[in-house]
């Protein structure tokens, strides 16, 4: 599996959204792990957080497997191949991250496991909310990249489960393109009636298709050049 420059940049923005600086305990579930890259990068930053990486494909399994067992962080990483759907999880946590199937309702590969991966055929949005809602810690916190076309799709199904959006940041390819994504961080509980969700915007490259300095501070400990 490829590792997306999105991928990088949302496992980048959670590991700085979510720093454990009071260095608790912290139970993770990370949906759909791939390579695994999400679940390394926040290890990176947060030494305390023990996460389970759920990967329904066996190919994929097998490469996070070997990614997270050459890191420093194995220990730590507990890599699951099952379908998250039918998997039996044993415990709330405290933070959710996911990086899901991207091209809902788009054409459909001949390639099994790219439908899986890519389309709805194996996990759609409005199931990894659900799962979410079953699993997190009544004061956790989740992260989602999406396509920014899902846009108003994801505010109904959040609504629709009484969970919330706190923080949003839109991404462009670079400062002369439209949004294509949009990473979100929601949680389970309003503290307010007056509380209202911060929306930022980010670009991966300027107008003469370097990166922005945004993008290289959000990267800057995981490349090891920019």
């Amino acid at each position: 599996m490829k590792v997306t420059t999105d991928g990088c940049l949302f496992g980048a923005w959670i590991a700085s959204e979510d720093k454990n600086e009071e260095q608790e305990l912290k139970n993770v579930l990370d949906i759909g792990t791939g390579t695994g890259l999400l679940g390394l990068m926040y290890s990176q930053k947060n030494s305390h957080a023990i996460i389970d990486a759920v990967e329904i494909d066996s190919d994929a399994y097998q490469q996070a497997k070997e990614n997270i067992g050459a890191s420093p962080f194995s220990e730590r990483i507990h890599v699951i191949n099952a379908d998250i759907k039918k998997f039996i999880l044993t415990k709330k946590y405290d933070l959710i991250i996911s990086n899901p199937p991207f091209y809902e309702n788009e054409i459909i590969s001949s390639n099994e496991k790219k439908n899986i991966a890519h389309h709805d055929s194996g996990l759609v949005l409005e199931e990894i909310l659900d799962i979410i809602k079953a699993n997190l810690c009544p004061d956790g916190v989740f992260y989602l990249l999406l396509p920014f076309k899902r846009n108003n799709d994801i505010r109904q199904y959040l609504k629709e489960r009484t969970l919330f959006l706190s923080k949003i940041t839109l991404v462009k390819q670079s400062t002369q393109h439209e949004y294509f994504r949009m990473m979100i961080k929601g949680k389970m509980n309003r503290e307010n009636e007056n509380e209202t969700e911060a929306v930022k915007e980010l670009s991966i490259c300027d107008d003469r298709q370097q990166y922005t300095d945004k993008f290289k501070e959000l990267l800057k400990d995981y490349y090891l050049s920019l």
